[in-house]
């Protein structure tokens, strides 16, 4: 018989999935010669104003604009972010555009998901749990805004977490926590 993790056993397995940061390399980017030379790159200026480039080590997408605004997405770690950066610091070099200061680089979010380890009851939670959106005909999950931070959370019956809105791993790991001590407030007052 397996045992199903309780209150008290309820383990936090969260990690970050997507890192979201913007820079900018202070120099003005040749979008059309770029996108006519590098591979992996999409440029429709019709559509949109910037370039998306595509980096496969590590696995991460880049908007870069013609001012040398560039914002990164789908890192995991911001040693990724940093190696994502210094690849299209080096495309652009191979253009003979070459950038000389090193980019500040600014987390816009961070996204992490994971379990929290126990089972959620989401029509009480959507009753008792404040600042929270539960319409199940629309949507599984619920959307809960946590007082206090920036963090907003999608909780699902099964213990399944995502977490948006931090700029920090430490902050994922607070909201997380602070959210399984309101969730389990919530629960033990309906016992």
């Amino acid at each position: 018989m397996v045992k199903k993790p309780t209150k008290k056993t309820a383990k936090k397995d969260v990690r970050i999935v997507n890192i979201v940061v913007s820079t900018s390399l202070e120099k003005d980017i040749p979008l059309e010669k770029m996108a006519a030379t590098l591979p992996n790159t999409e440029y429709n200026p019709e559509q949109f104003p910037g370039l998306v480039l595509r980096i496969k080590d590590p696995k991460t997408s880049a908007l870069v604009f013609s001012s040398g605004k560039v914002v990164c997405t789908g890192a995991r770690t911001l040693a990724d972010v940093d190696r994502s950066i210094q690849s299209i610091i080096r495309s652009l070099k191979k253009l003979n555009i070459h950038v000389t200061i090193t980019p500040k680089i600014t987390v816009q979010n961070i996204v992490a998901s994971g379990s929290i380890g126990m089972d959620l009851n989401l029509n009480v939670l959507g009753l008792r749990l404040p600042q929270t959106e539960y319409e199940p005909e629309q949507f599984p999950g619920l959307v809960h805004k946590l007082r206090g931070t920036n963090a907003t959370f999608l909780l699902f019956s099964n213990g399944k977490i995502v977490c948006t809105g931090t700029k920090t791993e430490q902050e994922v790991n607070d909201a997380t926590d602070k959210l399984i001590e309101n969730l389990k407030k919530v629960l033990d007052a309906k016992e």
